[in-house]
């Protein structure tokens, strides 16, 4: 159980309707809304089933009608003063969700099931979120406003959510004593304190340009007349100090403000961290606990990390972690371990007068932890069945082995375990498939030492004579398996994709003329040397050796033209550039990049060729390993340098549902804007952000509403089903595809 004091997101007025109420619970996802009159008293509750009900007593549903009018005015509520245990017991009878009310019948609370969340700002801060990442300055500022802001702009730069401040009122926190009554310790604290504290104003300032740059400013309150005047400015959440997790009238003050609390548990016992819990929870507060320990800088052997599960137990909350060690490898750990908040204190200079700087990190050392930090999330996963991912994929055709045909075998042949072999690559059956492959019956010809496949056990999609398109229609090929794979189909065309040995390659031996047929080209993106096509290099001499390679492409297609004199103008699909190994390119620099390309192109004799940039992924899969992408991933910015340089597209719909899925875009839209600029069409499905090639049918694309986008959008514009591996086994992958797309398109 956890409560919700931010009530807007499961509230609606009794005026409001229905279609409002129903679109409220798409958004909140507790499959109902609560229905309040003017003065947000409780009228009574609007699920799923009440819409449902209330629909099937209608000729003619009216959602626009006030949802007040359907309303179950039944619904249950408890009041806001009832024991935690009381309320648990009636959430486990059932209910998603309890109102909690007051004496008048207000609502201050509700009471949920289910995963807990708190927000602040707008942001989540869950188990399956990303850890809300706070940047501590405290005052480390040195009481200057403007080294403040400073801070500020870095810590925002370096990527965390959230920059923290401390407030305190000195007379309130240190009375009247004089300095000769404190011992040591306290002095030398107060004495910095004294010195380094910005005004309250300035720290109003602060918080405001955190908004300006857009991040979220917090503050520590010392003491009820801190916490009075933050509440005052607005402040969305409170952090508490490891100092104060005792102080129940602080606690308290903070407690009843309805704001998410933030608390560490420094230099508490666990018998004062159970009494301080069970306050707030008398108190129906939101709040996180942090684990910490207030040593300056804490020794690695009293972290105690593991004690994060002990507090989670105790607090049934979300918990964090405040660390005060040096360097940022605990805080790492800490988010593999299941902290959801992290608290890592921030300084410009670690020689600086006062104990925090010591522990602190420097600008370019936050930014290193937020990265590892979001690396380690993204490493965790989320404990799903084990898929094999695109880049396993790859390397288990090249390294892992398959079944093979010790001799040749006819059609109507018993397979029998002496005519199969284990072997490399790895195209094929994997060898732990055998006991599914012997006593099969041949469906096919088999020649020896060739592979077995899933369609050997299964059986396969019949390969067509011809297939029926009102577009042009091909497959991707090679010159060495151009005769084998086009054998007994016609197709309007087949697009060559190259490797940069088949600049070289003499292709007249393999590839006869076709006067009935058409022909495309993709470029190579690796080329030798290990030399990755890049139009967008910043590199001069790497950009150049790039526009060369591209030029001798374009050569070789013009030259193969006499071989299918169908095709006027020859469309050569290339990669133009713009990845980067770790992490994508700025803004700035992505437009420096597309002038790059354009350059780059306006440098290349194009002849009759048609050059189509490909639509590309936000990590694709290069030769060596994974990249980052920056530039023709976007919608918007592919059809602007189409517009600007008139160069045409390549739409591959894996690639750019790959980036819709990252961008969380949505395929339909991106295919409205970019298809009218389509010159070549790569059709395949993917999955996920980088499950690249995927089947047509097998992934996230809905091809149903993507052909109908086509036929309007793009029509007669040819395409190929780029389905990895699918020239395998005969070509079994995109006779698969084509059998399927004739069902989509028109």
């Amino acid at each position: 159980m956890y409560l919700q004091k931010n009530i807007t997101s499961f509230v609606v007025s009794n005026d409001d309707s229905i279609r409002a109420a129903l679109e409220k619970i798409e958004r909140n996802k507790s499959k109902l809304v609560y229905v309040v009159d003017e003065h947000n008293r409780l009228i009574g509750a609007f699920a799923d089933g009440d819409f449902r009900r209330w629909a099937m007593t209608q000729t003619l549903p009216d959602v626009d009608s006030a949802v007040g009018n359907v309303a179950n005015i039944h619904c249950v509520s408890l009041s806001f003063s009832a024991e935690y245990s009381e309320i648990e017991a009636q959430l486990k009878k059932g209910a998603a969700s309890i109102p909690l009310l007051d004496e008048q019948g207000h609502i201050l609370a509700i009471a949920l099931t289910g995963k807990r969340f708190i927000e602040i700002s707008g942001k989540r801060i869950s188990e399956e979120d990303p850890s809300f990442l706070i940047a501590e300055i405290g005052n480390n500022h040195q009481g200057n406003l403007s080294v403040a802001k400073k801070m500020c702009d870095l810590a925002n730069q370096a990527g965390v959510d959230c920059i923290k401040f401390q407030m305190r009122d000195m007379s309130k926190l240190y009375g009247q004593q004089s300095h000769s009554s404190r011992d040591l310790g306290a002095q030398y604290t107060y004495d910095l304190l004294e010195k380094f504290q910005l005004s309250d104003d300035e720290l109003f300032e602060v918080f405001n340009y955190c908004k300006k740059i857009g991040t979220i400013a917090l503050c520590t309150p010392w003491d009820l007349n801190s916490l009075a005047r933050l509440e005052q400015y607005g402040m969305p959440a409170y952090k508490i100090a490891s100092a104060d997790f005792t102080n129940f009238e602080l606690l308290g003050a903070a407690a009843e403000t309805g704001k998410p609390l933030i608390c560490s548990t420094g230099m508490s016992t666990e018998s004062e961290i159970i009494d301080t819990v069970d306050f707030l929870q008398r108190k129906k507060a939101q709040f996180i606990l942090l684990h910490c320990n207030s040593t300056y800088p804490a020794p690695f052997k009293d972290v105690n990390l593991k004690y994060m599960e002990r507090l989670k137990e105790l607090g049934k909350t979300i918990v964090g972690y405040s660390g005060h060690e040096r360097g940022w490898a605990v805080p790492v750990a800490a988010v593999s371990m299941g902290a959801k908040v992290i608290e890592k204190h921030f300084t410009l200079d670690r020689d600086q007068e006062g104990n925090d700087h010591k522990v602190s990190l420097l600008p370019e050392e936050l930014a290193k932890m937020v990265k590892d930090i979001r690396s380690v999330e993204e490493a965790m996963g989320k404990g799903e069945v084990r898929q094999l991912t695109q880049g396993e994929l790859m390397n288990r055709e090249v390294l892992a082995k398959s079944l093979y045909a010790k001799k040749a075998l006819k059609v109507g042949d018993e397979i029998l375990p002496e005519y199969v072999q284990v072997m490399s690559p790895g195209t094929g059956l994997q060898p732990n498939r055998l006991h599914e492959l012997v006593g099969k019956i041949c469906r096919r010809n088999i020649a020896q030492g060739e592979a077995f496949f899933e369609t050997d056990i299964k059986g396969a999609v019949e390969k067509k004579a011809s297939y029926s398109f009102k577009r042009p229609y091909g497959i991707p090929v090679r010159f060495h398996d151009f005769d084998a794979l086009k054998k007994d189909v016609r197709l309007d065309f087949v697009e060559f994709h190259l490797s940069y040995s088949d600049l070289e390659l003499p292709y007249r031996e393999f590839v006869s003329p076709q006067p009935e047929m058409g022909y495309a080209v993709h470029a190579p993106e690796l080329f030798a040397g290990d030399h990755l096509l890049d139009l967008a290099s910043f590199d001069e001499e790497y950009r150049a050796q790039s526009i060369r390679q591209l030029q001798a492409v374009v050569d070789l297609t013009s030259e193969m033209n006499d071989l299918f004199p169908k095709t006027n103008n020859p469309v050569i699909v290339l990669n133009a550039g713009g990845w980067k190994v770790d992490g994508f390119w700025s803004e700035l620099d992505k437009k420096r990049k597309y002038a790059l390309v354009k350059d780059s192109l306006a440098q290349i004799n194009c002849g009759q060729t048609r050059l189509a940039i490909q639509t590309m992924p936000p990590f694709p899969w290069h030769f060596g390993g994974q990249s980052h992408h920056s530039l023709f991933v976007r919608a918007a910015e592919i059809v602007a340098f189409a517009q600007d340089t008139g160069v045409g597209v390549c739409l591959d719909l894996s690639h750019s549902m790959m980036a819709c899925n990252y961008y969380s875009e949505s395929i339909y839209d991106f295919t409205r804007m970019v298809a009218p600029y389509a010159l070549h069409l790569h059709i395949v499905d993917a999955k996920g952000v980088d499950g690249e090639g995927v089947q047509i049918g097998h992934g996230d694309v809905n091809f149903d509403r993507v052909c109908a986008l086509l036929d309007e959008l793009a029509p007669g514009v040819q395409f190929i089903p780029e389905v990895w591996q699918g020239h395998t086994n005969e070509g079994q992958g995109f006779w698969e595809a084509l059998s399927f797309l004739e069902q989509k398109f028109k």
